[in-house]
């Protein structure tokens, strides 16, 4: 069966979700935050209130698109790109509900890309909190005759990056991160892993995004989660658990926006054609 075009444009009934403060809480431990991190990762320290890492407001707005896509081995999907907008801060915990919207299937040839939208509103108030954008590549599901989509023209800077952030992956940083909801196995089971052409299995995307997000939040918004606005990022290659990130981060002369890449240690770009918003402070 092939993939289903007819859900494009087809907005999904509302989606409710709701998430505590342990939920925001291990979340940042799954993507990397410690004990030079305490408004993040503990509720009730000396002095501290809770804060939620900016990146949580991708697994707050996931939701349900409504129909089955098409039938395809799963193994054949991954993560390709993935966007959201703030409106405002997220709680430490709450409830919001989402509508999904696909909207767009694009022919790669190789595969299909195929891109959604899922808009989340706090669901007593009704107030946007999130809007959430991304994609996936589908080996195998392209060469259906439709349009390639469109192009993300992205520099980098002619100048040196205004800064470097490193941080170090976990042997078992996915064991950890799955934790919040991902349970694919082909980020677990060494023989799911194979299947999909992998030596081992390889760390989650949004993980990936989520140790990004930490740099970009303590190097640009001086790790205040309330001038954190936007940010949007290409996945190009897997990342393992165990390996070292860098994030090369260009701020904006007037610090309102940023470009960034995330590389592992040997030069290669796990996460390309990165752009951040801030709000001023």
């Amino acid at each position: 069966m092939p993939l289903d075009h007819g859900l494009i444009g087809v907005e999904s009934a509302p989606h409710e979700r709701s998430w505590t403060s342990a939920d925001t809480l291990l979340y940042a431990l799954g993507v990397g935050a410690g004990t030079e991190e305490l408004p993040f990762t503990t509720e009730n320290s000396a002095g501290i209130r809770q804060r939620v890492l900016p990146t949580f407001a991708v697994l707050a707005a996931q939701a349900p698109i409504g129909r089955k896509l098409g039938d395809f081995d799963p193994a054949m999907l991954v993560h390709a790109e993935q966007a959201f907008e703030l409106h405002r801060e997220l709680p430490a915990a709450g409830r919001v509900s989402t509508t999904s919207t696909v909207t767009g299937i694009y022919d790669k040839g190789s595969g299909a890309l195929v891109t959604t939208e899922a808009r989340a509103a706090d669901a007593g108030s009704g107030e946007s909190l999130i809007t959430s954008r991304s994609s996936v590549f589908i080996r195998g599901e392209g060469g259906f005759g439709g349009e390639r989509g469109p192009r993300d023209e992205w520099t980098e800077p002619d100048r040196p990056p205004d800064h470097r952030v490193t941080y170090r992956t976990r042997a078992d940083q996915a064991l950890l991160y799955r934790l919040s909801g991902d349970r694919n196995p082909l980020h677990s089971d060494p023989v799911f892993a194979a299947r999909a052409g992998f030596g081992r299995p390889i760390l989650h995307g949004l993980c990936t995004y989520g140790f990004t997000g930490r740099a970009l939040l303590h190097a640009v918004a001086g790790s205040d989660p309330a001038r954190f606005a936007a940010m949007s990022g290409r996945f190009s290659k897997p990342v393992y658990p165990g390996e070292t990130l860098t994030v090369s981060i260009w701020v904006s002369d007037d610090g309102a926006t940023a470009l960034f890449r995330t590389a592992k240690e040997d030069g290669t770009v796990v996460i390309d054609r990165g752009r951040a918003a801030f709000r001023p402070v």
